[in-house]
């Protein structure tokens, strides 16, 4: 007998230890796959190092897991490299990171028919750092009165910059006074004015992996430990299926496929409003009880990716998405129903979970285990006195011990079902 084909996956890390921790536990406590073909298979997992390459050097992984290319350079150089030479499977294109400035996700949704609040991009605030600025500012740059556009927006709105980055620079702008204000500070950063949603009863926010979307609801006002609230089915069902077609739609029409969206609803109305996130939160620190589902949609999908050789597909394809959007016969409702539908064959959310019903059946039962066990336990101990103050460390330890036991039980509840 032939030993297993091992499919090592490189991780490209930051700062992050916790996740990376849980996902290269349970990657090792996989085992031996064997997949609906009959052969054997093993993943293996490495920390990536950044050094010097050789455009021509081959890559040993087979798919890497980027954290770190969104704001450093030289891994993203490296990562179109082994995309273009050494078809590695890479989570989320980097040939699309220009996109998850926000503005390009902003004009792709509004393509697609959904319903994203009325956005303006405004000139900078202050000159760029160009020789050139002053004489094509002088030239070409045209007056506006900045009042004039927050009116035809109507306050309140937010001012936020076009590239995003773990809410940097966001500011919620009530009157002219906040308008100026934000404007001023704006500096070097190029904005959007967005209109706001007032009253609207859901903030959503949902983390995709692959065909797996975990809906939970957000609240931005609360410190990071208590924004994921632990309530299911706040949606109806029809709003429901909506978030989750949104959530894959813009994963499948931008070739990401480890993000994570933002969305207002009100009256039934769905209103994307974040949706380009090259580094999505996983930390346990602030999914709790979604930790476990992330690291099981994670490493399932990875695995599926390797051991199925799903072929990396990096570049986009507009035109199926945008011959949807132009159907003058569909209506909303069918849009979404088409979009999920093109969503689910790119990502082959049948066969996907064919796979995980058999190679991967073992895999909640698994996680069950190592979330209950003293691995996972010296994880979180080490990731809350990494986080918080040492007079914090037993207050911060018992909340998510607390909310990581309501997992445990609800997980074993389901899987006895």
């Amino acid at each position: 007998m032939t030993d297993p084909m091992d499919h090592p996956v490189g991780l490209l890390l930051g700062a992050e230890q916790d996740w990376p921790t849980a996902f290269e536990a349970l990657a090792a406590r996989l085992g031996v796959l064997t997949a609906p073909d009959g052969t054997q298979h093993t993943l293996s997992t490495e920390r990536m190092t950044i050094e010097p390459f050789n455009l021509r050097d081959r890559v040993r992984h087979e798919l890497v897991i980027d954290r770190l290319a969104h704001w450093y350079y030289h891994p993203r150089e490296w990562l179109k490299k082994a995309a273009l030479m050494d078809d590695v499977y890479l989570l989320n294109s980097p040939f699309t990171f220009q996109s998850m400035e926000k503005h390009s996700a902003y004009c792709a949704l509004m393509r697609l028919g959904m319903n994203v609040p009325e956005t303006v991009l405004v000139p900078y605030k202050n000159p760029v750092d160009n020789a050139r600025w002053a004489f094509t500012s002088a030239k070409y740059n045209r007056s506006f009165d900045l009042d004039e556009i927050a009116d035809s927006l109507g306050y309140p709105l937010y001012m936020k910059p076009f590239d995003g980055g773990g809410w940097r620079g966001v500011s919620q702008v009530r009157d002219r006074e906040d308008l100026h204000r934000a404007y001023d500070d704006s500096g070097e950063m190029l904005m959007h004015l967005q209109a706001s949603v007032p009253d609207y009863e859901h903030f959503v926010r949902t983390l995709t992996i692959g065909p797996e979307t975990m809906a939970m609801k957000f609240r931005p006002e609360e410190p990071m430990h208590e924004r994921y609230a632990v309530v299911h089915d706040f949606l109806s069902d029809e709003v429901g299926r909506e978030v989750l077609t949104v959530s894959q739609t813009v994963n499948a029409f931008f070739r990401w496929e480890f993000n994570s969206c933002e969305m207002l609803v009100k009256d039934g109305v769905v209103h994307p409003i974040d949706y380009a996130n090259a580094c999505p939160d996983v930390a346990v620190a602030s999914l709790h009880y979604y930790f476990p589902w992330a690291m099981t949609a994670l490493l399932r999908w990875t695995t599926f990716c390797t051991v199925t050789g799903r072929s990396p597909r990096p570049h986009i394809d507009t035109a199926p998405w945008f011959a949807v959007a132009d159907d003058e016969v569909l209506d909303h409702q069918g849009r979404l129903a088409a979009y999920q539908t093109l969503a689910d064959d790119h990502f082959e959310a049948e066969r996907y979970r064919a796979f995980c019903d058999t190679t991967l059946r073992h895999v909640p039962e698994m996680v069950l285990e190592w979330v209950g066990s003293e691995d996972f336990r010296r994880m979180l101990t080490s990731t809350v006195q990494q986080t918080y103050p040492p007079q914090e460390w037993e207050r911060f330890e018992a909340h998510f011990s607390g909310l990581i036991a309501l997992w445990l039980s609800d997980e074993q509840v389901r899987l006895a079902s």
